[in-house]
C-alpha cells in the first residue's frame, strides 16, 4: 500500500521538479530580491524556495480560497525566519487586470503548471499582468511542457495533452509560438528556453527593449 500523501494538498510532480527548478532560479536570480507567485497551488515550490533563498521575500497567490487558506496553514508551519520572508497568500484572478498589485514591485514573477490546465484568457491575463508588476530588470519564469513546432513531441506530452483536453475542452498544452505572441504584445520577450527533466521547460521572459 503506498503512503498517505503527507498533506491535503500535494502533488507528486510538484516534489519532483522543485529541487531542479531552485538549482536553475540559484543561476538565473539575484542574491536577494522581490518575487510573486501565480498560482501557487500546494505550496511546495514556494516551502522549498523561500527555505532556499534566504535574500528573497515571496508574495504567493491563489485563485482557490481553500488553497489560499492551505497556503496560510502551511505558512505557519515554517521557521519564523522563513515565514518572514513570505506574505499571506493574494486572492488573484491571472486573467482579470489589473492585478491586485503594485506596478513595477517584483523582481520575478514565477508561474509553474498552470498554462495547461487553464483558459487560454489566463495565458494572456499573466503575460499583461506580469509586464505590469515586473520591475524594469525584472524577469518572468514559466514552467511546464510546450508544443514546439520545429522539435518533436515526446508521446509522454502528447498522451498529457490528450487527457488533458478530454478532460476540458479549455485545456491542452500550449504552442510556444502563440504564448510568444501574446508575450509581444504585452511587451514581453523570450530571453531564455531552458530544458528541465521530464520533457518540460522552464522559460525567462523580459522587457522588450525600446
Amino acid at each position: 500500500m503506498s503512503a498517505a500523501p503527507p498533506t491535503p494538498f500535494f502533488s507528486p510532480a510538484a516534489e519532483r521538479n522543485k529541487q531542479p527548478l531552485l538549482e536553475a532560479l540559484q543561476t538565473l536570480l539575484p542574491p536577494s530580491g522581490d518575487a510573486l507567485e501565480i498560482a501557487s497551488g500546494t505550496g511546495q515550490h514556494l516551502e522549498h524556495f523561500s527555505a532556499q533563498l534566504p535574500g528573497w521575500r515571496w508574495q504567493p497567490s491563489e485563485f482557490e480560497p481553500e488553497r489560499r487558506a492551505w497556503l496560510l496553514q502551511l505558512r505557519q508551519s515554517w521557521p519564523k525566519e522563513q515565514q518572514q520572508r513570505v506574505a499571506e497568500a493574494l486572492a488573484l484572478d491571472v486573467s482579470a487586470q489589473p492585478w491586485p498589485v503594485e506596478a513595477e514591485a517584483f523582481d520575478l514573477v514565477f508561474c509553474a503548471n498552470m498554462l495547461h490546465i487553464a483558459p487560454w484568457a489566463c495565458c494572456i491575463g499573466l503575460m499583461q499582468g506580469a509586464a505590469r508588476a515586473l520591475k524594469p530588470q525584472g524577469c518572468l519564469l514559466t514552467y511546464g511542457p510546450y508544443l514546439e513546432d520545429d522539435v518533436v513531441t515526446a508521446p509522454s506530452n502528447l498522451a498529457f495533452d490528450a487527457d488533458l483536453r478530454a478532460r476540458n475542452p479549455v485545456w491542452g498544452l500550449r504552442r510556444l509560438a502563440d504564448v510568444q505572441a501574446q508575450a509581444q504584445q504585452a511587451g514581453l520577450h523570450l530571453a531564455q528556453r531552458l530544458a528541465m527533466p521530464a520533457n518540460n521547460l522552464l522559460l525567462v521572459w523580459r522587457r522588450l527593449q525600446a
